[in-house]
């Protein structure tokens, strides 16, 4: 059964919106020797460039930061200088459980927006897109079209099946919500021990709304290998040239 009753129309209320920043990784797959939201480029961590993207939206109103637990006066020290930072926590052993902290760790909002720290160039366009989507949807997630085509195998590494490309896309944050929704669907997912890679996921899981896209953008990818370590850097060095 659908979660319903979400539509709250823009003219009658303004929502308030919160981006709420997963920084709760160990970034292993990097081969850092630290956490990759502390790689720094142009001077800035990730995380910061990350922050910063929502602190200067105006349509951006709080911004909670969730920390990896030994890492959480390092992240700390890392928002003094943003205004709209009013909260940093400790988060979880696993991407879900930092989710479910951060959003409970949530009041007086009716949107939240969740995003990875490691996507450090979200866009001003983006998180726009994502806060329009709201005002007619419980859920929206950014995402982009695949150039490639997608294989699904078995454990074996068989091709099972080739999917149509047209019905695919490769997932970006933020990820955005109702906040009462995606609340509710933490909780049932706790209740019945539901692991997921995502909080879409959450919703598909439990079948509680639909989720819309918003278009994301190549410049939006999550740093996780060695090789994305220098396209941060190339992205960079790209927007300063513009």
């Amino acid at each position: 059964m659908k979660y319903e009753n979400f539509h709250v129309c823009s003219k009658i209320k303004l929502m308030k919106n919160t981006a709420l920043i997963l920084a709760s990784g160990t970034g292993e797959r990097s081969g850092l020797n630290q956490p990759k939201q502390f790689f720094t480029v142009g001077g800035k961590t990730l995380l910061e460039h990350s922050i910063q993207a929502f602190d200067v939206h105006p349509l951006i109103d709080d911004i909670i930061v969730v920390s990896h637990p030994d890492f959480l006066d390092k992240t700390t020290a890392l928002t003094h200088s943003f205004k709209k930072v009013s909260l940093v926590i400790a988060g979880g052993k696993t991407r879900q459980e930092s989710s479910y902290i951060g959003v409970f760790a949530i009041e007086n909002s009716e949107n939240v927006l969740i995003h990875d720290a490691v996507r450090a160039f979200v866009t001003e366009e983006i998180i726009s897109a994502c806060i329009e989507g709201l005002k007619k949807h419980a859920a929206v997630c950014v995402a982009t079209e695949t150039p490639d085509t997608i294989l699904e195998v078995d454990e074996n590494g068989k091709i099972i099946s080739v999917p149509q490309r047209k019905f695919l896309r490769c997932a970006q944050t933020p990820q955005c919500f109702r906040l009462d929704l995606i609340k509710h669907a933490h909780e049932l997912a706790r209740t019945q021990q539901q692991s997921v890679t995502d909080d879409c996921g959450l919703l598909l899981a439990n079948k509680l709304a639909d989720i819309y896209i918003v278009k994301g953008n190549s410049k939006n990818r999550k740093i996780t290998y060695p090789e994305d370590l220098d396209f941060a850097q190339w992205v960079y060095i790209n927007n300063c040239n513009k």
